[in-house]
C-alpha cells in the first residue's frame, strides 16, 4: 500500500464514482476517499436516473464510456421514455432505479476496476504548495490523520461541506440523514481565496409500501417495450417492471400544511442558502401556486425488496408532525406509516466562475472541482461533471490536451460552459432549453456524436467500439 498517488478524488457520490472510475480506467494510479463504502453513489434523494435533459446526459456519459448508464440498466424497476407526444429531439428517457442494488452495483464496479484504490475516511483538510508561482494541490489530510499525496486532487463532496440538516424548528449537522457533515475543507480552500456560499436542498418523508391503499391510487405503468439507457451489448432492458402511482395533495392537505409555516425554516429566516427552483419543497409550492387546490405527487417504489416508497414532489422541511399530519389526509395514505421525515439541508459550495472548462480550479494548479460543491442538482449533471474532471486529470498528468466538449457537441458541453462562463444563483439543473442546438443533441445520436471521442481518450472498448462501427455502418447505409 502506498499513501502516494497520482489523483485523488474526494468524495464517492455520483461525480466522485464517475471521476474515480474514468482516471483510473485512463491508466491513472486513483485514490478514492469516501465517508461510507457502502453508500457509494447513494442515491439520497429520488431513486431515479434521466429525465428531461438529464436522461440525454446519461446517454452522452455512456457514449464517453462512463458507467451510469450500466448501472441503471442493471438496477432499472420502470423505464419510460419521456415525451414521445413532441418532437424527437425532446424525447428523454428515465428510469426508476433500485436504490440498493444501484449502490451495490457502483462498489462492485470500483472494487474491480485496474488502478483504483478506495479508502474509507473524511477528508479534513487539503495540502497545498505554495512556493511557486501558482498554488498547486498537493494532497490531502484525513479525519484519521492520514496525509496521502497526489499530482491532481477532484474534489465532489456534495452536500456534506458543513452540512445542516432541518427538520421543522430541530437542525443537526450532517450529509444527509445518518451521515455526519464534513468539515474543514471549505476553511482550508476559503484561505487560498476562494469564494464560498451555501445552498439548500430537500427531500420528502419515505413512506412504509404496507400502510398505503393503493387501490385508491392511480397506477403508472412502464413502456409496453422498455429500451434502455446503455449503447452497449452489456446490458439489457427490463423485464419485469414495477408500477408507480399518482397521488394528489388537497385543500384539507394544503391547510394542514400551512399550520406549520411559523416553524418552517424556509420562511422563519433560518436557512438562508438558495433552493432549486425547479424542485420545490411542498410549502414552496403551496406559497408560490397559493391559488391551486391540489398538486400531482409521485409514488415510487425505492426497490424490489424493500416496502420502501418515495413520494415525489412532497419534499418538506416543516415539523415532522405537521408532515404526518398532512400525508394522513391524502387518499389511499390515511393510515400511512413513515420511515422518516421530510428535512432541507443547506451546505457549502463554491461558484463555478472560479474554474477552467477543464474543471480544474483557475487560483490553484491540480485541484478540481465537480458536482454540488460547483453549484449544481441532480445525480446526472453531477457525473458528467465528475466524468470530465477525471477524464481532464489524467490527461493532464500525462501531458495531453484537455477535453472541453463544445455547447453544439453535447449537453454536458452546454452543462460546464453554462456553469464557468455564468456562474449560478440557484442550483443548476438542466433543460433541453439551455441547450441552442437541442435538435442536433438528440438522446438517441449521442454515440454517433461522442463514442469516436470516448475510444481515443481510452475509456471505449474495442468490443464496444466495433458494435458501434456496425451501427454507424447501417445507418450510412441505409440513408445512401
Amino acid at each position: 500500500m502506498t499513501l502516494d498517488y497520482d489523483i485523488l478524488v474526494i468524495g464517492g457520490g455520483h461525480a466522485g464514482c464517475e471521476a474515480a472510475s474514468a482516471a483510473a480506467r485512463m491508466g491513472s494510479r486513483t485514490l478514492l476517499l469516501t465517508m461510507d463504502m457502502t453508500k457509494l453513489a447513494n442515491m439520497s434523494c429520488n431513486p431515479a436516473v434521466g429525465g428531461v435533459a438529464k436522461g440525454q446526459i446519461v446517454r452522452e456519459i455512456d457514449a464517453l464510456g462512463g458507467r451510469t448508464a450500466r448501472i441503471t440498466d442493471r438496477t432499472t424497476l420502470q423505464f419510460r421514455m419521456l415525451n414521445r407526444s413532441k418532437g424527437a429531439a425532446m424525447w428523454s428517457p428515465r428510469a426508476q432505479c433500485d436504490k440498493g442494488r444501484f449502490s451495490a452495483e457502483w462498489r462492485h464496479e470500483l472494487e474491480n476496476t485496474q488502478n483504483l484504490y478506495i479508502w474509507q475516511d473524511t477528508a479534513a483538510e487539503l495540502l497545498f504548495d505554495t512556493a511557486g508561482e501558482r498554488p498547486r494541490v498537493t494532497g490531502v489530510r484525513t479525519c484519521m490523520g492520514v496525509e496521502f499525496t497526489a499530482r491532481a486532487v477532484i474534489l465532489t463532496a456534495g452536500t456534506f461541506l458543513d452540512g445542516m440538516m432541518y427538520c421543522g424548528e430541530a437542525h443537526a449537522p450532517g450529509g444527509r440523514a445518518g451521515d455526519p457533515a464534513s468539515t474543514g475543507i471549505t476553511a482550508s480552500l476559503a484561505a487560498m481565496g476562494f469564494e464560498t456560499g451555501r445552498m439548500k436542498t430537500g427531500t420528502p418523508a419515505r413512506l412504509d409500501a404496507r400502510t398505503i391503499d393503493f387501490e385508491a391510487l392511480e397506477p403508472q405503468y412502464g413502456d409496453e417495450n422498455p429500451l434502455k439507457f446503455s449503447f452497449s451489448t452489456d446490458t439489457q432492458p427490463v423485464k419485469h417492471q414495477s408500477p408507480c402511482f399518482l397521488v394528489y395533495t388537497s385543500p384539507e392537505v394544503h391547510a394542514t400544511l400551512r399550520t406549520g409555516f411559523d416553524r418552517s425554516p424556509l420562511f422563519n429566516g433560518t436557512i438562508h442558502g438558495i433552493g432549486p427552483r425547479y424542485c420545490p419543497s411542498i410549502e414552496d409550492k403551496l406559497r408560490t401556486f397559493a391559488d391551486k387546490e391540489q398538486h400531482q405527487l409521485f409514488l415510487e417504489p425505492e426497490g424490489d425488496n424493500t416496502n420502501e416508497y418515495y413520494l415525489n414532489g412532497f419534499s418538506s422541511s416543516l415539523p415532522w408532525e405537521v408532515q404526518y399530519e398532512a400525508l394522513h389526509r391524502i387518499r389511499g395514505l390515511e393510515d400511512v406509516h413513515i420511515f422518516r421525515p421530510g428535512y432541507a439541508i443547506e451546505y457549502d459550495y463554491f461558484p463555478p466562475t472560479q474554474l477552467r472548462h477543464t474543471l480544474e480550479t483557475k487560483l490553484v494548479d491540480g485541484l478540481y472541482f465537480a458536482g454540488q460543491v460547483n453549484g449544481t442538482t441532480g445525480y446526472e449533471e453531477a457525473a458528467a461533471q465528475g466524468l470530465l474532471a477525471g477524464i481532464n486529470a489524467h490527461r493532464k498528468r500525462v501531458g495531453e490536451s484537455a477535453i472541453v466538449l463544445q455547447r453544439d457537441e453535447a449537453y454536458i458541453g452546454v452543462l460546464i460552459d453554462d456553469l464557468v462562463t455564468k456562474g449560478v444563483d440557484e442550483p443548476y439543473r438542466m433543460f433541453t432549453s439551455r441547450a441552442e442546438y437541442r435538435i442536433l443533441l438528440r438522446q438517441d445520436n449521442a454515440d454517433l456524436r461522442l463514442t469516436p471521442l470516448g475510444h481515443e481518450i481510452g475509456l471505449i472498448s474495442e468490443k464496444d467500439f466495433a458494435n458501434f462501427e456496425r451501427k454507424k455502418s447501417c445507418v450510412e447505409s441505409l440513408i445512401s
